[in-house]
């Protein structure tokens, strides 16, 4: 027999709303986490996609961003003024930060940074995520994947068509996109 798929696990508006609102954006490291986490639900990118983000790759005036994929595929994706205000605020601190040593970044700079100034990596988003998880009462075994699902699952939920939403994951399938829409019929 066939088996059946698993449905993806989404949290609710109001706990997204609680998980972005954690980090305290007036240092910079806590901006630059705000920004992540803004980024990830705003978008619904990949962890692997966030830190792969270069600082060339943002278009403030355009409002997106340039993603590299699984399969080295680009694709462009929109930014929601949340995300873009979050960004905008944590390249103003880094930059900030960069001119007090007497550097810049070049736009092939990765745009998320560690405490060193180099790439952050998929394991350190991981880890944040969960910190912020607990911080505010949410589970924290919840993965960075489960905010992916549940912008998913709040596009779909809020009116979204199942194509847009395929374009907006980077998925090069419908069936794996079509996950979702079990997702919010089980919801209901």
């Amino acid at each position: 027999p066939k088996q059946s798929k698993r449905l993806p696990k989404a949290i609710s508006v109001e706990e997204i709303e609680r998980l972005l609102s954690a980090p305290d954006d007036r240092e910079l490291l806590g901006a630059r986490d705000r920004a992540i986490l803004e980024t990830l639900y705003s978008t619904g990118i990949r962890v692997s996609e966030v830190v792969g983000i270069n600082r060339g790759d943002l278009n403030e005036a355009g409002e997106a961003i340039v993603i590299r994929g699984k399969g080295r595929r680009e694709r462009i994706v929109p930014l929601g003024s949340h995300a873009l205000a979050a960004l905008r605020h944590y390249l103003d601190m880094l930059d900030g930060e960069l001119s007090r040593n007497g550097t810049i970044a070049p736009p092939n700079s990765p745009l998320f940074v560690n405490k060193h100034g180099s790439r952050l990596s998929s394991r350190s988003v991981r880890r944040k995520v969960s910190k912020y998880l607990s911080q505010v009462g949410l589970d924290p075994n919840i993965s960075p994947h489960t905010i992916r699902h549940s912008f998913a699952t709040h596009l779909l939920d809020n009116g979204a068509d199942l194509r847009s939403v395929q374009e907006l994951l980077g998925h090069q399938s419908l069936s794996s996109t079509q996950v979702y829409p079990l997702l919010t019929t089980a919801r209901m």
